[in-house]
């Protein structure tokens, strides 16, 4: 169901709801108001502001995911963890480092070996 914003017509004899604004969940097809649900002021609808997030994925990073995908679909585990670990640490994307533990294991490593040589290389 949409959310619709409505504000009083005149802030003069409005209530504080109407006069700043206030949300009300509507059907689509539901006439809109045209008075205050606290007050009784006559109201119009807004047109709302989209707020969104963007976030851009570099061409490198695209490439280097479909990469490892490709080394992980060939059961090549060992290729992709090496590629997923070394592009985490140039992130810091914690996801692909998941990514890349879980490749390790596949390729038969030993999980806590490894957990043992990351903290001896933070040093």
């Amino acid at each position: 169901m949409p959310i619709y914003e409505y504000q009083a017509l005149t802030p003069e004899g409005a209530c504080k709801k109407c006069r700043n604004g206030f949300e009300i969940f509507q059907h689509i097809h539901e006439v809109p108001l045209t008075a205050c649900l606290h007050c009784g002021h006559r109201v119009k609808k807004i047109i709302s502001w989209c707020h969104s997030a963007i976030v851009e994925t570099s061409g490198e990073h695209v490439s280097l995911t479909n990469k490892i995908t490709d080394y992980e679909k060939s059961g090549r585990w060992s290729h992709a963890a090496e590629l997923a670990d070394k592009h985490s640490e140039k992130t810091k994307d914690k996801s692909l480092k998941m990514r890349a533990l879980d490749n390790y294991k596949k390729a038969g490593y030993d999980i806590d070996s490894l957990a043992r040589h990351a903290k001896l290389n933070d040093k």
